[in-house]
Parts: C-alpha cells; structure tokens; sequence
C-alpha cells in the first residue's frame, strides 16, 4: 500500500511538472465548500447543535417532575382516608418507606400522607404537633383524631394497606416494647445517621427561611 501511494504521488508531480495548468485547473474543479466544512462548518454545527439538545432534555426533565409532583399530592390527599402519615419530607431513608406506602396506598386510597418539612405544613391541621415534636419520633392521625407514634403507627399504616402481618407480632408482649426501644435508637440518631444537621439548626434554618426573628424558643415553635 505504501509502494501505490508513493508511486501515485510520483505520478501526480510528473503529470503537474508536464503540464502545470492541470493544478489550476483540478483546483477549480474542487469545491470550496468541500475544503472548509470538514474544518468550520462541522464543527461549529455541532456545537451550535448541542445547547439545542441541553435546552430540551432540561426542558423535559423539568416538566415531567412538576407533574410527577402534583399527582403525588392528590394521590397523598385522599377524600376518605383512614389515617394520616406525618413524615419527613427529607430523610432520604424516611422516604423509601413513605414511596412504597403510597404505591401501595393507590389501590386503597386509605392514607393521606402529610411532609411537616413542607412550607405550607400546619401544626393546627394536625392535632397541635408542630414541627419539633413530629421530627422527635414517627406519628399518625387516625380519622378520629387519636395520635399513635412509634412501632403503633407503622402497624396501623401497615394495615391499612394490606400489610398488617409485617407488624403484627408487635401487638404482644414484650416483643412490642423490644421494638419500640430499638425504633427509639434508630428516631434519636436518624439525623446524624443520614448526614443532616442536628434538629437545632434545622429549626433555625426554617425560622430564617420564613423570615421569623425568635429570642424565645417557645414562641416561635413551628
């Protein structure tokens, strides 16, 4: 191969030596064009090409959460729910747990789920708990206004959902106060076990969020 090409190029300078208007003239017969798009052309399309494709993947990923988000809202406020779910919005364990319930929620539409780290969360609407207390250890409302909290909770959540017999040797003694003081580890510890920020500078990141200017802890509790 190598022998064919020096002996092409052997052949092209005698041919231009020879006769030297073949160069003007295979010069003019080759297409500007040709010669500069493989160096400008293509190259600038491309990248001209790429923020178009950037802008429209982002544009897609956007909407579909936005979406995503306010289905997850109605399906989380049900009409005739049985029991409502106080969690934590931003334990990313927590929600593993709250994503499968409500999966499973959508064939029983039994439970409202409620995330007290939400703006708009209100202690009043849900039987006085503000924000500390619901952070300290897992709560549900019943319909009639009854509050249960640890091991209770999630086997009544369970149950609702068709899953009671995940909990259900928790209903005897003493495996039930077993369960319930290992929860208590696992409530008192979950912060710093999932990298977040003592419940401290939690609270006071909110009070600033909204704007709140407290010197007594008390009057300003959320």
């Amino acid at each position: 191969m190598a022998l064919r090409g020096v002996g092409a190029i052997s052949a092209l300078a005698k041919r231009t030596k020879n006769n030297p208007s073949f160069l003007s003239i295979s010069h003019s017969l080759t297409p500007k064009s040709h010669l500069i798009s493989p160096l400008k052309f293509t190259p600038i399309s491309v990248f001209q090409s790429r923020p178009n494709w950037g802008i429209r993947a982002v544009s897609e990923v956007a909407s579909n959460p936005l979406s995503s988000k306010k289905e997850d809202e109605e399906s989380s406020s049900p009409e005739n729910w049985r029991i409502k779910m106080l969690y934590d919005g931003d334990c990313p364990l927590c929600m593993r747990e709250v994503n499968m319930l409500r999966e499973r929620n959508k064939s029983y539409g039994t439970i409202k789920f409620v995330d007290i780290c939400s703006e708009d969360y209100s202690p009043q609407e849900n039987q006085g708990l503000d924000f500390e207390t619901a952070m300290g250890k897992i709560h549900a409302i019943l319909s009639d206004g009854t509050v249960v909290t640890d091991v209770e909770a999630f086997r009544k959540l369970y149950e609702e959902v068709g899953l009671g017999w995940v909990y259900a040797i928790t209903k005897y003694e003493p495996i039930g106060k077993i369960a319930d003081a290992v929860y208590g580890v696992w409530a008192k510890y979950r912060l710093p076990i999932t990298g977040r920020p003592p419940l401290e500078q939690i609270m006071e990141a909110r009070r600033k969020n909204k704007g709140e200017v407290c010197k007594d802890n008390n009057s300003c509790k959320m």
